[in-house]
């Protein structure tokens, strides 16, 4: 039978600074008797996927919750549980993410053209920029899927918009290290085109 698979929640998504970050690991059936396992995900460029690093004292708690403290940039989180004895694990949940708007980071996403609403149809650039070779922009969207840009050329994604791009934006590079996040919204034009003609009626 397929293991079970925890839900890993993150709060809050955005850091400001001097904000602990909250882990918690939330099981199916919860009960006592659960050990918890805390986990940083590493970027694997590789293996297109990420590798895991146990965090510090994360090791078979006994609470489903990990207090992280200092964390100043975008980073990845995974969790697991077990219980008896042997113990039987659970599978890794899902990654997490917290992001950091920190521009000062090893790496750094800019996007071209440099707003935050865009609308269909518009061509955006999204460059990964730092001390290293190889890169990849995921993005973290509304519906709480995970993706990796499909076409990136050297360190740039370029997108031609649609309104699924929505989302949250960042690099990983080849050597572990997360950018800086970007939120992107993409509008519909000619939905934006709609408020701005109701906007322009005389309504008195």
């Amino acid at each position: 039978t397929d293991k079970p698979r925890p839900v890993l929640t993150v709060s809050p998504s955005w850091l400001s600074p001097g904000a602990s970050v909250t882990l918690n690991c939330q099981v199916e059936h919860p009960s006592a008797g659960w050990s918890f396992y805390w986990y940083k995900a590493v970027p694997d460029l590789s293996e297109k996927s990420s590798s895991y690093e146990l965090l510090p004292d994360g090791s078979g708690t006994a609470q489903d919750s990990y207090i992280i403290h200092g964390q100043t940039h975008t980073a990845g989180y995974v969790c697991r549980a077990g219980r008896g004895d042997p113990e039987y694990p659970t599978d890794h949940s899902q990654p997490e993410f917290v992001w950091s708007a920190d521009v000062h980071s090893a790496a750094s996403l800019t996007v071209s053209p440099d707003r935050v609403q865009h609308f269909t149809s518009d061509s955006v650039s999204l460059t990964c920029e730092g001390n290293f070779t190889e890169w990849r922009v995921r993005k973290f969207s509304e519906d709480g899927r995970l993706s990796d840009c499909r076409r990136m050329t050297g360190s740039t994604c370029n997108i031609y918009t649609s309104e699924s791009d929505t989302g949250v934006y960042w690099c990983e590079s080849g050597s572990g290290e997360f950018s800086s996040a970007v939120n992107i919204t993409v509008q519909s034009m000619l939905l934006y085109i709609y408020f701005l003609d109701l906007n322009d009626l005389d309504v008195t």
